[in-house]
């Protein structure tokens, strides 16, 4: 059992995934999980009224309408987080600014599993 944080990142710009992913990996974080999300501000934007009364989650996930990733990682080190943090604004920008995304930081108070990252050799 160890304490650690949730690092959660909405990226409302899907073609920052990579740079994101790449940069993450750099600072240590041990490993990332991404999904397709959209946001209720989007469904509004859409203005979908089509879709049938049971729908598969899969077929709403996979439509051109999921713009949005979300990633996320546990992560047990102060300064990988640290990093990740820096890293995840430096490429991302200004947070305040329109369809940046959102960047937020949970504690966990019970984790089983983490993984440590493998240090990169420059």
């Amino acid at each position: 059992m160890v304490t650690a944080s949730l690092l959660v990142l909405v990226l409302d710009n899907p073609d920052q995934e990579m740079d994101i992913l790449a940069a993450w990996e750099e600072v240590g974080v041990p490993g990332v999980t991404v999904l397709d999300s959209q946001g209720s501000k989007r469904s509004d934007e859409t203005g979908r009224d089509d879709l049938p009364l049971f729908v598969s989650l899969r077929s709403i996930l996979s439509s051109e309408e999921s713009q949005n990733r979300t990633l996320f990682s546990v992560i047990d080190d102060e300064a990988v987080l640290e990093k990740a943090l820096q890293a995840a604004q430096g490429i991302i920008g200004d947070f305040q600014n329109p369809h940046t995304g959102i960047l937020f930081v949970v504690p966990v108070s019970r984790a089983w599993g983490i993984v440590k990252a493998k240090p990169h050799l420059h």
